[in-house]
């Protein structure tokens, strides 16, 4: 998978694709991540990417021409996904991440300012991103968030952790379950004994159950969208 993004900001994204699970799956080639300064697409001789917003108001608004020529110069395949992060995108959500994931080249454009010329949205987006209902000072940082929740879903990604994605919180529609590991008690704080005993079936249980008690303490709206069994409705009655 190739993930290009366009930014302002290029040498904020160093350590986010040199480090951890994204660094590892790029150096072993699971990956293929690059980043376009948009600066390196102004023509004027301030490289400016952005000017007053017509109709009057404060902050500054970002030119459609670079962003249009940054995104025209990758010269991208058909089905290529080019989203938006900006605080007036769809949520992200681990469902869209296995979505993205799921496709061979993606481009992510940070916003920045009072927003984006909405021409160049019409013009290129295929979807628009938000990381939350919150406003950050810029796209990047959610920029980073979605490769770092994409590339860790492609095969090899996780090495032989692989299967571990299953289990995650939100993959499984469920939070995922209290972790314990050594030692088993700690200023007075023991790991539950099931976990000790080795009895694989009890252990799959245990999990199940506190991670539907989780998920019911903690989030109780994704349970409808859930895949219950008799046995987890059976549970959550019990614990409700």
């Amino acid at each position: 998978m190739r993930i290009d993004i366009v930014t302002i900001f290029p040498d904020m994204f160093a350590p986010a694709l040199s480090l951890g699970v994204v660094g590892r799956a790029i150096r072993n080639g699971v990956a293929d991540a690059r980043v376009h300064d948009l600066r390196a697409f102004a023509h004027d001789r301030h490289r400016s990417t952005d000017d007053a917003p017509f109709g009057g108001g404060p902050g500054m608004v970002m030119l459609a021409g670079p962003i249009l020529e940054a995104v025209a110069s990758l010269s991208l395949p058909s089905d290529a996904s080019v989203a938006f992060l900006t605080p007036q995108g769809a949520p992200f959500t681990q469902r869209t991440a296995e979505r993205l994931a799921a496709l061979e080249r993606l481009v992510l454009v940070c916003g920045r300012y009072e927003g984006i010329d909405e021409r160049a949205v019409q013009r290129l987006a295929t979807e628009e991103i938000s990381a939350g209902d919150y406003v950050t000072s810029g796209g990047e940082i959610p920029a980073m968030l979605v490769v770092d929740a994409v590339v860790r879903l492609l095969p090899g990604a996780l090495g032989h952790g692989d299967e571990a994605l299953a289990d995650d919180s939100h993959t499984s529609g469920l939070l995922q379950h209290p972790q314990y590991t050594r030692p088993a008690e700690i200023e007075g704080m023991a790991a539950p004994d099931v976990l000790l005993s080795g009895d694989h079936a009890a252990i799959a249980r245990w999990r199940r159950r506190e991670a539907l008690r989780r998920t019911l303490e903690r989030r109780p709206d994704m349970l409808a969208e859930a895949a219950l069994s008799e046995g987890d409705l059976r549970v959550l009655r019990e614990l409700g």
